[in-house]
């Protein structure tokens, strides 16, 4: 398939996971379907900058579906249309294990990372965190030792963040570990990209480490990602007194592996992710995001449709019984309002109001 065409779908606003399968099931290639967006779609011209970018960096972008893909990311409900990937992509073919935690680590916490790190590196397994301060600048730096790393970065592939993890970044591209992102060249890191990070970081992995994690931490948001994809979640205890402990301790409380030796990891990693979660977490507050702009107006049969419609899934069927529309004219209906932000689509079949 066409890479510029595909980028330019998967990049056009509006278009998440579900609607890029739709967009394609209809049109059935990524051009046709970009015909149909007409004006809404990606311009070619900025994909075509982005695809020179990556290029002068030495990246390439992988897409869903295709060969390249990482195939434990494919599983997500929600994986990557598209990644920008710098370095070598051998490192997919090794089974991968995360180590996440806090960034305000406290030196023992980044020493126990390092080595973790570094023993598994040397059992062949890749190590996945995301280039933050703290555990996961301790986790990458330990497998560079005997082994490689994947780093999924928040911002695009040229703002590294931190800013002191740069050089890092280099390292890992250079020795034969690979930096991944979903968002496009010149992208700063913002608030509301590290949740979309941290499900990478999980979908990478057969298993996820948490070492040292406040409550309500973003961190707590990997591990809650993790378990819901049916990954192993594992958790280092620490010290009741220090907050710094208090969500790692609380997941060991809920059921993740206590961990504190490589060997509790490699006694209970997977060959597959489960195909259920393995327990269940409540819901933590993910970061905040920018407000969304003003949808704008519907049509008297699209207001029909949102009219009969609640934040309560609706089977697709259930609806157009309801609104006594065709299926045709009811599933474009829905695709607009999609395309507008007005409605979800939903495993099942399902929509909601967004």
């Amino acid at each position: 398939m066409d890479g510029l065409a595909r980028l330019r779908l998967a990049r056009t606003e509006g278009v998440g996971h579900v609607m890029h399968g739709r967009l394609l099931a209809r049109h059935g290639t990524p051009e046709a379907a970009l015909e149909a967006l007409g004006r809404r779609a990606f311009p070619r011209d900025a994909a075509l900058r982005e695809m020179e970018g990556l290029a002068a960096l030495g990246a390439h972008l992988l897409f869903l579906g295709e060969e390249d893909y990482p195939p434990l990311l494919a599983l997500l409900e929600d994986a990557p249309l598209v990644l920008a990937a710098r370095g070598d992509l051998a490192a997919f073919g090794r089974r991968g294990v995360a180590l996440v935690g806090a960034r305000n680590a406290s030196g023992t916490g980044r020493r126990f990372a390092e080595d973790l790190a570094d023993a598994l590196a040397v059992r062949d397994i890749c190590v996945v965190s995301g280039l933050a301060r703290g555990i996961d600048t301790a986790a990458h730096t330990g497998a560079l030792r005997s082994g490689t790393t994947i780093a999924a970065v928040a911002g695009g592939l040229d703002r590294p963040y931190p800013r002191e993890n740069a050089a890092l970044q280099e390292r890992i591209a250079a020795e034969g570990g690979l930096v991944l992102s979903e968002a496009p060249l010149g992208t700063a890191p913002l608030a509301r990209h590290f949740p979309r990070r941290n499900r990478i970081v999980a979908g990478l992995s057969l298993g996820v480490v948490v070492i040292e994690a406040a409550l309500q931490s973003g961190t707590l948001i990997t591990a809650r990602l993790a378990a819901e994809a049916g990954r192993e979640l594992f958790a280092v205890p620490g010290h009741p007194l220090d907050p710094r402990s208090r969500g790692s301790n609380d997941l060991i409380r809920r059921g993740a592996r206590l961990t504190e030796t490589v060997e509790d990891i490699l006694l209970h990693l997977p060959e597959a992710p489960a195909e259920a979660p393995l327990f269940r977490m409540p819901l933590l507050a993910e970061l905040p995001e920018e407000p969304a702009e003003e949808p704008p107006p519907a049509s008297d049969a699209a207001a029909q449709v949102i009219e009969m419609m609640g934040s309560t899934p609706i089977a697709v069927d259930e609806l157009g019984r309801r609104c006594q529309l065709s299926a045709p004219r009811l599933s474009a209906l829905l695709l607009e309002l999609e395309m507008a932000g007005r409605i979800e689509t939903l495993p099942g079949n399902r929509v909601a109001l967004a």
